[in-house]
């Protein structure tokens, strides 16, 4: 009801004829926040994007790193299985490294994660920035889930490898 009588009043104080559209806008507070959380939802979704391209590319790089090192440890995959180590104790040792190098990397994440609102914090007191703990523990648990993901198909690879032509390899 108020907007329509400040529209009524603002149209007869800018002569505007009734049946001429509106020469004016009126913007109530509920229309900013409207347009505020618009502008939110695409910067969440453009971050959601974005942290989803960096995990991607993260797993390729810790696949790659870890079929490199199943080439490189040819031999000493082969010396395991012809003592006697059995495909899961295989699996298990290359899923664990991938695990290990991913959660390393999550860590340092997370400690980037814990200085910056520190530091912004530090530098302006008025602003509350902080991290909560349930972020802390998700970023943790999405490295782990990255490392055993793009580690897995490494490790079965190694676990796969035929003894005697492991052994031969140079």
């Amino acid at each position: 009801a108020l907007i329509e009588k400040a529209r009524a009043v603002l149209r007869v104080r800018r002569h505007v004829a009734f049946d001429k559209p509106d020469d004016f806008g009126i913007v109530t507070p509920d229309k900013m926040i409207e347009s505020f959380q618009g502008v939110t939802r695409g910067i969440t979704l453009a971050m959601v994007f974005i942290a989803f391209v960096s995990l991607l590319i993260g797993g390729v790089g810790v696949m790659n790193i870890m079929l490199v090192s199943v080439t490189e440890r040819t031999r000493e995959i082969g010396v395991r299985k012809a003592v006697g180590a059995f495909r899961r104790d295989i699996v298990m040792q290359f899923l664990t490294e991938a695990t290990t190098l991913s959660l390393l990397g999550g860590a340092i994440g997370v400690a980037v994660g814990i200085a910056v609102p520190a530091g912004v914090k530090k530098a302006f007191d008025a602003l509350p920035a902080e991290t909560p703990v349930w972020a802390i523990v998700v970023g943790l648990l999405v490295s782990i889930s990255v490392g055993i993901f793009f580690g897995l198909y490494p490790a079965v690879k190694a676990s796969r490898l035929d003894p005697i032509e492991a052994l031969r390899y140079e």
